[in-house]
Order: structure tokens, then C-alpha cells, then sequence
């Protein structure tokens, strides 16, 4: 049985659990500069990151995930065993896996993401939805980008569902957040980058920015709000306003599939022997 630390946790009046189910709001979390990532994959590589306060944990999930409690145990984290019950009032979920991690902030300040130099990055403009926002933020972890950028009209990084929806990618990648569009787009082209607008209404589509060698310089993809895409305003701010052909009868992508189909395009430009990126042959 893995070695958790003591008293079990059984109160739902407890000052831990009180504090803890304070962080469902997004006030709560402002306030307090942390949130709730709730499940093994999640915990895992949030001890891995090194952001973890506490994890809490049911005894059985301790026994199956004997592992995550060892690393979290061996890093010096309170480890503390709770019961269903009290998982169940912390967690977001309808059907909990019996294991959260208390984690602090990690959001990366802006001018730093731009100091690494970023060769790809993904900014989330406007875009409200968590789910759609974590998803976009596994696929740019996915497709090797350097970053992603949240601006300041979009959802809380630290919503429960975008957490999930990361499925720990939210600890792998910096994440910039609470910038206003417009500084995004003027700084990043300042350090060279070159930014596009993901639209339905592009004059250029992706097959002509991948046909011209254009996707291998470092690049920035703007993605819009899930239900009316992006404004002509920051449409206008772009150097380009570039749409996925649709070669069928679809309407439309949705927001996750566009991002992933437009960051694997710039992924596969900037890898091959001509791109920006150190190609296999030269490592």
C-alpha cells in the first residue's frame, strides 16, 4: 500500500477542504494564486513541473497510482489522504478519479516568452470556451510550439475544464496570459515573428502558405471566439488572414481542429531541412 501522510481527511467543514472548494471560482483562485488539477495524469506531471502545495488522494487511488504519491512524496509534498466524500466536494468533476493536486500559479510573463525567441506560438483571442481552450493548448504541446498566449478577453487559464482538457500540457509549455491583442501581435512582430490570422474568410489558405515555403520562418497563429471567429479589427492586425481549405462538403472547422490542422502545418515546415528548425538529418 503506498505510505500517504495522516489524519485521513473525512470533513467537509475542514479549513483545508473549505479552502480548496473556494477555488471552483475564479475570484477564488485569483485570490489565492492557486487551483485544482484533478487526476493522475494531471497530478503527475504537475509534481513533475514542480508546482504542486499538496496533493489529496482516496486510499484506493493511492493504491493504484502508487507511483504519482512516491514522486510527490520523494519531491517533499504533503501527501493526505481524503475519502470520497471529500474528493467528490473538492473536484469539478461528476465522477472524480480520487486524486487532486493543490498546485500554485504558472503562467509565464509575455516579455519572457518573447526572450526565448519563440519559433511557434499559439494565441487564443477572445476564445471563451475551457474546453476548447485547454484542447487548443494540448494540441500546441503536441505540435512542439514554444507558447501559448492567452489575451485578456479570453477564459481563466485555471478553469477546472480547461485544466482537464490540457490533460497536463498546461505543465509543459509557457503560458502567457491577460495581454491585450493588439500588444501581443505588435511585440511579437517586433521580435520577428510572423503573424496569421486562422479565418473561414482568408484570402490565402493554407495549402498556398505551405506550397511557398512561407510556414518554416517563425510563426504566430492567432485562433478567434468559437462562435463568430475573429473581429476585422484583429483580423487586420495580422500579416496575413489565412484559412484551412475545406475540400469537402463542411462548413466549417472547429476551433481545436483548425488549430491543430494549422500548428501541424507550421510544425512540418519549420522541421524540414529547409525550415527554421534543426532538421533530423542535422541533430
Amino acid at each position: 500500500m503506498a505510505s500517504t501522510d495522516t489524519p485521513l481527511l473525512s470533513s467537509l467543514r475542514s479549513p483545508r477542504v473549505i479552502a480548496a472548494r473556494k477555488l471552483a471560482r475564479r475570484a477564488g483562485r485569483g485570490k489565492e494564486r492557486r487551483f485544482l488539477a484533478e487526476g493522475p495524469q494531471a497530478v503527475r506531471e504537475a509534481v513533475a513541473y514542480g508546482a504542486v502545495v499538496e496533493v489529496y488522494v482516496t486510499l484506493e487511488a493511492a493504491e493504484r497510482h502508487a507511483e504519482i504519491v512516491g514522486a510527490a512524496r520523494d519531491a517533499g509534498l504533503p501527501v493526505l489522504t481524503a475519502t470520497d466524500e471529500v474528493i467528490a466536494d473538492i473536484c469539478d468533476t461528476v465522477t472524480p478519479q480520487g486524486m487532486v493536486a493543490l498546485c500554485r500559479f504558472l503562467d509565464t510573463p509575455f516579455e519572457e516568452v518573447l526572450r526565448s525567441r519563440p519559433k511557434l506560438v499559439a494565441v487564443l483571442a477572445n476564445v471563451r470556451d475551457p474546453g476548447n481552450a485547454g484542447t487548443v493548448l494540448r494540441t500546441a504541446d503536441a505540435a512542439g510550439a514554444d507558447a501559448v498566449v492567452l489575451t485578456d478577453a479570453s477564459v481563466d487559464l485555471y478553469n477546472p475544464k480547461a485544466v482537464r482538457a490540457s490533460v497536463g500540457s498546461l505543465f509543459h509549455l509557457p503560458v502567457a496570459v491577460g495581454v491585450p491583442v493588439e500588444q501581443v501581435v505588435a511585440r511579437l512582430k517586433e521580435t520577428g515573428v510572423r503573424v496569421l490570422a486562422a479565418d473561414g474568410a482568408g484570402e490565402r489558405d493554407l495549402d498556398q502558405e505551405l506550397d511557398e515555403g512561407s510556414l518554416g520562418a517563425p510563426t504566430a497563429w492567432i485562433f478567434g471566439n468559437e462562435a463568430w471567429g475573429l473581429p476585422e479589427q484583429t483580423r487586420a492586425l495580422a500579416d496575413e488572414v489565412v484559412r484551412v481549405p475545406i475540400h469537402g462538403h463542411a462548413e466549417s472547422l472547429n476551433l481545436a481542429t483548425a488549430a491543430a490542422v494549422c500548428l501541424y502545418a507550421s510544425a512540418r515546415a519549420q522541421r524540414s531541412p529547409a525550415g527554421c528548425r534543426e532538421s533530423a538529418t542535422e541533430r
